[in-house]
């Protein structure tokens, strides 16, 4: 039974309604349990839980002390292509936006790869639109051969491919599948995505699935936040992990917490989501979810990522460009979203030195097996 399958045993309005519900009591309750289950994390999610925030973040600190330590694993995402067929409203891809459009030759891929790994990057994330018509295989196979000698782990954040094909990827030197669902609920998901490929929820939603069965050491996950109800979203990307933990359990998971940023086309997020709301998300998944690595990007400022880092993060992107060519030749072509934390990767592992904290800038070593 794959995770669609799942997912409708679940009524979205209900789970809302649910969670509006809850009480002081429930939230109490939820707080003493020793492993909350899910109908604790609708407490933890609900506006009731919003005054036991602090005890909510200590708890969520101590758990990621036990389970993680001191330490923040570092990496830089890599866009490859901004050319799309989708129509996704909320990003600066979309087809339909008056950007101008780049694909990195394999040689210029080489060179952004050359630049992290100057700037001690040991992990990289390659990103790129919805375009197989340029992505080819071809294509990423000679990005591949010229990265993989300059990267210890190599993940792919792109559009939903076949087990056979992702199979393939891994033979290749890549390691790590990030996917966003962006929105859980199937309704709304076609209002957002309303032409290309990625109109196929459930092909989306499965994609995980058929990673981890393909053999990815790292499977990553998340909802794009401002989209839709915050705390709904919440509680199906604890659905979607709770599922992936059992059916793929050789692959590690990690939860992303991506909010909205500006983009080309000027999308206006439905659903804006405070800062105080992102910290009782990350709390609430972190003690629901205590041994899953959490993901936090540059989309964030520099104050929050700070504040952040204690209550549960455990990797973090740093000095990043979210356009093809941005390390080396930036400001050629059009970025998916306008960066937040602005400061350089080094700028970043000292503030996390001086929070008690150790970058590690590479933790695995199976890829530099393919150089």
């Amino acid at each position: 039974m794959s995770f669609y399958d799942v997912i409708h045993s679940y009524n979205w309005n209900e789970i809302q309604k649910e969670i509006g519900r809850r009480t002081v009591e429930d939230v109490e309750r939820a707080l003493a349990a020793r492993t909350p289950g899910l109908d604790d994390l609708m407490s933890l999610l609900s506006p009731q839980a919003e005054p036991f925030l602090e005890q909510m973040a200590q708890r969520a600190h101590r758990l990621t002390l036990q389970r993680f330590g001191r330490v923040m694993g570092m990496f830089a995402p890599l866009y490859l292509s901004n050319v799309c067929t989708n129509r996704c409203v909320y990003c600066g891809f979309n087809a339909g936006n008056a950007i101008t459009r780049l694909t990195l030759t394999p040689e210029e891929a080489g060179t952004e790869g050359e630049s992290l790994r100057r700037m001690g990057f040991r992990t990289v994330l390659l990103l790129s639109g919805e375009a197989p018509q340029v992505i080819t295989e071809e294509y990423l196979k000679r990005v591949l051969e010229r990265l993989r000698p300059r990267f210890s782990s190599i993940g792919i954040e792109m559009f939903p491919m076949a087990e056979k094909r992702y199979r393939e990827l891994i033979g290749q030197g890549v390691d790590g599948l990030t996917l966003f669902q962006e929105t859980y609920d199937e309704t709304s998901y076609g209002e957002f995505h309303p032409g290309g490929r990625k109109c196929d929820y459930r092909w989306r939603l499965e994609a995980p699935e058929r990673g981890g069965a393909a053999g990815f050491r790292r499977l990553g996950i998340g909802a794009l936040l401002g989209l839709n109800d915050w705390r709904v979203e919440g509680f199906y990307v604890a659905l979607h992990a709770s599922h992936l933990l059992k059916t793929c359990w050789k692959s590690q998971l990690a939860v992303s917490f991506p909010r909205l940023r500006s983009s080309a086309g000027a999308y206006e997020p439905r659903f804006p989501v405070a800062d105080r709301h992102l910290v009782q998300l990350i709390c609430a998944l972190r003690l629901f979810l205590p041994d899953v690595g959490f993901t936090l990007s540059t989309r964030e400022l520099a104050p929050l990522r700070d504040c952040l880092i204690p209550l549960g993060i455990t990797t973090m992107s740093a000095g990043s460009h979210t356009e093809p060519g941005g390390y080396s030749r930036p400001g050629k072509g059009g970025a998916q979203f306008e960066v937040a934390d602005g400061r350089s990767p080094g700028a970043v592992a000292e503030a996390l030195r001086r929070t008690g904290y150790e970058p590690v800038w590479k933790e695995w070593d199976a890829a530099s097996a393919f150089a």
